[in-house]
């Protein structure tokens, strides 16, 4: 299991209180007593993500739980103002949702590189004196406080970005096709979720094109409810262009896991069966040509193709069909 890869993170965000604005007046020799001068109070410091290209985790916020921006500095004479305080940026992968731990509301999206949000909002530094000066209030002895700071914990959670979003049972052969047909390494054994986090692979195609596959927690009846891993990998196929159903050969009802797999994602949201799907058969090299026609019957209309990645046998096919998909 790669370690390394984290698509949650909760934080407590508290933004910076504005400065308050001045009561100053001006006092010079030839003016014992001028008229107030007092300046603003400066902003308080933003929380604010932006969008990196080259990240894909949000591994460096796991142990940040705390994040303090400055205050807004205090209002001078003169007209003077405080100095903001210093916005904090948070750099984080394309793909990043922003929620209220409270309410669960979801915020905002990053999804572009650059791209920037504020998190928490910094307080407006107060008035000074200055503005509140008038015919009918010459000296005016008060000025605004700086606006409350914004505090509270926060979700961000991540969504894997991908062309190709792998989607089966446990043990049906995702993480084995994504280390043939990439240079991506993901654990494989013989038992149930080997795979506990998306693991991603640059699949290279001809003439020097590639796609992004991703091989995602495998689904169990009962997913989007929970269980399983449930909701923590379900959130990642929503940002997937295709959708390739993987069913091994030896799976005791082809059709039927289908269907599972396919309530599963209408339960967790029904728009993800308006993605392009693709069905393929893995572990063809356990089937002969008799058994290979008997599933075809048994999936009645549903088309889907054969492969196996132990042989590579339609592994080529494979990628042309997804190419194909990918470009249509």
């Amino acid at each position: 299991m790669d370690s390394n890869f984290v698509d949650y993170v909760k934080i407590m965000c508290r933004s910076g209180h504005g400065g308050p604005g001045s009561r100053h007046f001006r006092r010079e020799k030839h003016s014992p007593k001028g008229g107030p001068d007092g300046g603003d109070g400066g902003r308080g410091g933003h929380i604010i993500l932006r969008g990196n290209k080259q990240m894909w985790t949000l591994l460096h916020l796991k142990y940040r739980k705390h994040i303090l921006a400055e205050y807004g500095g205090s209002g001078g004479k003169s007209r003077s103002s405080g100095k903001d305080g210093e916005d904090i940026y948070l750099e984080v992968p394309i793909g990043t949702i922003a929620k209220d731990a409270e309410t669960g509301e979801v915020l905002f999206e990053i999804n572009a590189d650059g791209e920037t949000a504020i998190l928490a909002k910094g307080g407006r530094g107060g008035l000074g004196n200055v503005h509140f000066k008038s015919p009918t209030m010459q000296t005016p002895r008060f000025a605004q406080p700086g606006e409350d700071f914004e505090e509270g914990w926060k979700i961000l959670e991540l969504k894997v970005l991908a062309d190709v979003g792998l989607v089966g049972f446990p043990n049906a052969g995702k993480s084995t096709l994504l280390s043939k047909v990439s240079a991506a390494k993901p654990e494989i054994a013989d038992y149930p979720f080997t795979t506990l986090v998306p693991n991603l692979g640059i699949v290279a195609y001809r003439d020097n094109q590639s796609f992004i596959m991703a091989d995602i927690p495998g689904i169990i009846e009962g997913a989007h409810e929970g269980k399983g891993l449930g909701l923590r990998f379900l959130r990642h196929i929503e940002r997937n262009s295709i959708l390739l159903f993987l069913i091994p050969a030896d799976s005791k009802d082809h059709y039927n896991e289908y269907q599972i797999l396919l309530n599963e994602l209408k339960q967790f949201n029904p728009d993800l069966l308006d993605k392009q799907r693709l069905v393929a058969i893995s572990k063809s090299d356990l089937l002969d040509q008799d058994l290979m026609k008997d599933i075809t019957i048994e999936m009645k209309e549903i088309p889907h193709f054969f492969f196996s990645s132990i042989t590579e046998r339609g592994i080529t096919e494979l990628k042309d069909l997804i190419w194909k998909s990918l470009t249509i």
